[in-house]
This record gives structure tokens, C-alpha cells and sequence, in this order.
């Protein structure tokens, strides 16, 4: 799908989407539990698979409106088919320990590119446990029994093995703690998992910043609950206000625990210099923010390195992509360098390279210039109703299907 944005200021009030993190997690929860309403859902491609994979793993699963009913997962006898985590990083993550719960033969297949994400954590923990665990480019079979005790995980691979073991370990008859064996990076997506098991009656004790304690024989409790707005998807329309737009984003709340409220002190400081920004603990921010510093005064963005394990490799194709805008961005280990430029319109039509935070964050700039994005359908993964929100503010778009 091509969409081409004319130059345009966005104005208006536009309500915050869900939070896609904190959905995956309510409705894990809901499934663990014997039957829970999970309000407020938005069906992106990534909840969508988390949904399905849930169906199919034998979870009760009833959906009405933007509401789903949930529940009796541990109560399933038989898997319905194989688990089509799509190219979610989240739900690949987060239900593998429970299909280990079941010491039966489960698959879970995806894009190859999902699977070229590191799955060593789980490999290791298979391999100590005897676990069948069978990879292959696009697919992984799994067996075995997940059993209770002590778990070393490396903090600064992905925090979601982390999140994995937090729901299915608490399940399990004896108590378990997990050793973080490194640096953590993404730690409030943690925080995120232990307040969402806390909200279905579920304690996880964080004895210290590196020792996760949980107690055995927990059972998620029936609960009726709504997913908050989300702040990684509400930073693209609050960018807004930092290149001459007008946009006031509702729906979120101050106490939340997402990493990625940090957006906000983060643009007010694009817009009053050429910060230095450490975004090891919101990667996910790193495209918004490589735009607005184009637009504006530039920024040293430091913690950068595992970017290259996304959707796309972020930094390397942001760099290209804000290439055509004139601007000149330097890409190395774990630190990228936007430097200040003056925006012109691309020449060249620029390319999603199917990561939707890519295509949502060229769009921005697009308002200021004017131009193309082909491959623009990426936003369907997190946000489908992307380009209808932007109408909303009045950026004016033509969609183009292929």
C-alpha cells in the first residue's frame, strides 16, 4: 500500500489508542484465570495474534465489540491447531512458557523474521530441563514440562522471556526465582507484567532491582478490567506539537507504568537543543525521535544496539529514510547521530521497510514536506486506523492499494 501525504499542520484532540503491551498481557492473564472481560481492545495484527494463539492454545475466547471474554486456558485438554504468532515479538515471547505447561507437542510458527530474534534464553532453559525445543527458520516445536526453581536470564536480550516465565511459573506447584544476570534494558516492560499479574491477584516480588521472587499455586482471578491508552503509539501523534502542529492527545494516564511515557520529556528536549538521549529502556521510541531531531535540532541517541533486532534494523533504515529528507545521520554499535538539517521534500519515494513505527514516523515529517510511503499496510501491526486518526487531525492523505 502506497499513501501519499500532502504538506499539511495537523490540529485537533485525538484519544490515545490501547496500549498493545498492556493488552497482550490482560489477556494472558484472562485466560489464566476461569473467565475475565478485557475491555477496551484495539485488533492490530500483533493482538490479533496473541488472541488467536490463545484460541488455539485452548482458551476460551469470545469477542464483541472491542471487548473479549477469556478464561479456562489451564483447563484445556487438547491444542486446536498450531500457534501463528505472525511477526510478534510478544506473543512468540510470552507464550512459549505456556506451552510448556501441558507436556504436549505444541507449534509456533511465524514470519522469518520474527525468528531470526534471539531465542537462546528459552533454548538453554529447554536444553537443562529436557525439553524438546526444535527451531527451524520460520517455525518453533516445542515438549516438555516447565518446571519450578531457579532461573539465570540475561537482562539485556528482550525483557518479554522475562515477562514469559513471570506468567507460567507462577502457575507451577513450587515457588521459583529468576536471577537477572546483567544489565536490564526495557525494565519497565517488567514493572508492566508484574502490575498487570498484580491486577488478577497474582504477587510477584521484586526483591531487588535483579531478583524476581514468585510464589507457586497463584491463579489469576476472574477480573473485568480495561487496557489503558498507550503511550508508544500516542508519541506519533503528539510529535505533532513539535513541528508547528496543534494536536492534544487524551486518554492516558499519569501514573502508568510504560517506559515510553518518558516520550515527553524526551520532545521538549528535541525542541530546546541537541540532546543526548539513552533510549535502552524505550528502543520503540528511537524512530519518532531520529524524526522530530530532523526536524528540529538533532540528538545523540546512545543505547541503540538492539534496534537492529526489530522489525527492521530501525536505526540503519531511519538513516536512509531521513537520507532523502537531506538529512545526515551517523549509525554505529550502540549509538546514532542525527545531525541537524534543513527538511526538504524527498525526491524519491520512501520505503516502510514493513515496520509500522518506520512508516508512522515518516508520515510526520511528510506533513512538513510532502511525499510517498510505499509499504505503508506495516502500520496494521500495531495500529491499523493509523491514516484514518491522521484525518482526524486533518493531514490529508491519498491511499493507494496494491
Amino acid at each position: 500500500m502506497k499513501v501519499t501525504i500532502n504538506k499539511c499542520t495537523a490540529r485537533g484532540s485525538i484519544s490515545a489508542p490501547p496500549s498493545k503491551s498492556m493488552a497482550h498481557r490482560y489477556l494472558i492473564c484472562g485466560a489464566l484465570s476461569q473467565g475475565s472481560v478485557i475491555e477496551n481492545i484495539d485488533y492490530s495484527d500483533d493482538i490479533l495474534a496473541t488472541l488467536n494463539s490463545l484460541a488455539n492454545l485452548g482458551a476460551e475466547v469470545e469477542v464483541t465489540g472491542n471487548t473479549v471474554k477469556t478464561g479456562r486456558l489451564l483447563e484445556s485438554k487438547e491444542t486446536l491447531g498450531t500457534l501463528n504468532c505472525n511477526e510478534s515479538g510478544s506473543t512468540l515471547r510470552f507464550l512459549i512458557p505456556l506451552c510448556l505447561l501441558f507436556d504436549r507437542e505444541i507449534t509456533l510458527t511465524g514470519t522469518k523474521r520474527l525468528f531470526e530474534r534471539s531465542m537462546d534464553i528459552y533454548k538453554q532453559i529447554c536444553d537443562e530441563q529436557d525439553i524438546k525445543f526444535l527451531l527451524t527458520e520460520n517455525s518453533l516445536t516445542v515438549k516438555g514440562r516447565l518446571k519450578a526453581g531457579t532461573y539465570n536470564v540475561r537482562g539485556d536480550v528482550s525483557s518479554q522471556f522475562i515477562s514469559g516465565l513471570m506468567f507460567a511459573l507462577s502457575t507451577l506447584e513450587g515457588d521459583s526465582k529468576i536471577n537477572i544476570t546483567s544489565k536490564i534494558e526495557s525494565g519497565s516492560y517488567i514493572d508492566m507484567t508484574v502490575n498487570a499479574l498484580a491486577d488478577f491477584g497474582v504477587e510477584i516480588i521484586r526483591d531487588d532491582d535483579n531478583t524476581i521472587l514468585i510464589k507457586g499455586n497463584q491463579t489469576c482471578k476472574p477480573q473485568k478490567i480495561s487496557v489503558e491508552g498507550d503511550y508508544s503509539n500516542a508519541a506519533f501523534f503528539d510529535a505533532f506539537n513539535n513541528i508547528g502542529g496543534c494536536v492534544e492527545v487524551t486518554g492516558l494516564r499519569n501514573d502508568t507504568r510504560q517506559g515510553d511515557s518518558v516520550y515527553r520529556k524526551y520532545f521538549k528536549e528535541l525542541k530546546n537543543g541537541t540532546p543526548t538521549v539513552d533510549i535502552s529502556d524505550c528502543p520503540d521510541l528511537a524512530p519518532v525521535l531520529m524524526a522530530l531531531a530532523a526536524a528540529n535540532n538533532g540528538v545523540k541517541l546512545t543505547g541503540t544496539h538492539r534496534l537492529k533486532i526489530k522489525e527492521s534494523d530501525r536505526g540503519t533504515v531511519m538513516a536512509e529514510e531521513l537520507n532523502k529528507f537531506g538529512c545526515n545521520v551517523n549509525v554505529y554499535e550502540n549509538e546514532i547521530t542525527v545531525n541537524k538539517c534543513n527538511l526538504r521534500a524527498p525526491t524519491q519515494v520512501l520505503c516502510g521497510h514493513n515496520d509500522h513505527r518506520i512508516v508512522m514516523a515518516l508520515s510526520i515529517l511528510l506533513t512538513v514536506t510532502g511525499g510517498t510511503i510505499d509499504g505503508a499496510q506495516a502500520v496494521n501491526k500495531s495500529l491499523p486506523d493509523f491514516f484514518k486518526r491522521l484525518s482526524l487531525l486533518g493531514v490529508e492523505s491519498e491511499v493507494e492499494q496494491q
